[in-house]
């Protein structure tokens, strides 16, 4: 067998790891620009209703979508077990983390968020017996101790905000884990447009369970239309990004939010750069690298 046949495999994987690296890193700023929106938002609504608002223009735009290019056939999932407990999940997830920007500012909610490559690791370790190296498990160790030096407890107060983007950070990990067992001949489309109907009947039972539904003027519908496009198009390109390359080389991208965070915290929202912030991102972020190892 020549020295090409064993070389072109790993060049292809090489390219196709690549490939899912930018989208990966395409979704993750993407999904941060939604996020903002939904923390501006959650400034007027209750989250149950912003989440529902979101999500109903997300699934609009798909629908849209598949109506004008003939694919509305790849809307369906071909396993709807495996699709909507994913949904579900993310669901949940999505309903945690808003809850959290709701109260936190945006780079101390990424940061817990931050956990989820490690948790990942961890669960994968755990559920499907994947091995971790000492290396992997001394990087978890880090990752919390990172966690600790960014949020200062004991120091810094501590609230539901903070509980509730650490266990949006677990779900979403068991959601990744769920993608990765995902059939290749399920189309994107329809792993996408399961969530974002789950999504939208869980937000407005929650909704109209607790009371929390408000009047909706123009400029709430702008946003929400906005954050619904974005929210979209960044769970398009995570999952085509997770569906093409390798999970250790996309999850690390999810900590290019911290920038966004900085970024959009400091000028819509007046919240402060935080050197203990960055300092705790920056151990996170190599904890993460040393997991994925």
């Amino acid at each position: 067998m020549s020295v090409d046949a064993h070389v072109v495999p790993d060049v292809a994987g090489v390219r196709r790891n690549l490939r899912a690296a930018g989208l990966g890193l395409a979704a993750f700023a993407v999904f941060s620009g939604a996020d903002a929106l939904v923390k501006l938002l959650t400034e007027r609504l209750a989250v149950p209703q912003v989440t529902f608002l979101v999500t109903l223009a997300a699934l609009m735009l798909l629908c849209a979508h598949a109506g004008l290019t003939g694919a509305g056939g790849s809307l369906l999932p071909r396993y709807p077990g495996l699709a909507v407990l994913r949904a579900l999940l993310i669901a949940i997830d999505t309903l945690l983390i808003y809850y959290a920007f709701s109260l936190l500012p945006l780079s101390e909610a990424y940061l817990l968020a931050f956990l989820t490559p490690i948790l990942v690791a961890v669960l994968a370790f755990v559920l499907l017996r994947e091995r971790l190296s000492p290396l992997a498990w001394g990087g978890v160790v880090l990752g919390f101790v990172g966690v600790a030096i960014a949020l200062r407890p004991g120091i810094a107060p501590l609230n539901l905000g903070h509980a509730a983007a650490a266990a949006s950070a677990l779900v979403f990990a068991l959601s990744l884990l769920l993608l990765r067992k995902a059939k290749a001949t399920e189309s994107d489309h329809a792993l996408v447009f399961s969530l974002l109907i789950v999504l939208a009947v869980v937000a407005l039972s929650v909704a109209v369970a607790s009371g929390d539904l408000a009047p909706v003027g123009s400029t709430e519908i702008f946003f929400a239309s906005a954050a619904g496009l974005f929210l979209l198009a960044g769970h398009l390109l995570l999952v085509r990004a997770f569906r093409m390359g390798d999970a250790s080389v996309v999850a690390p991208f999810q900590y290019s939010q911290i920038i966004w965070g900085c970024l959009y915290g400091a000028l819509f929202f007046a919240a402060p750069v935080e050197l203990h912030t960055l300092a705790g991102a920056a151990v996170i972020v190599i904890s993460g690298w040393l997991v994925l190892k």
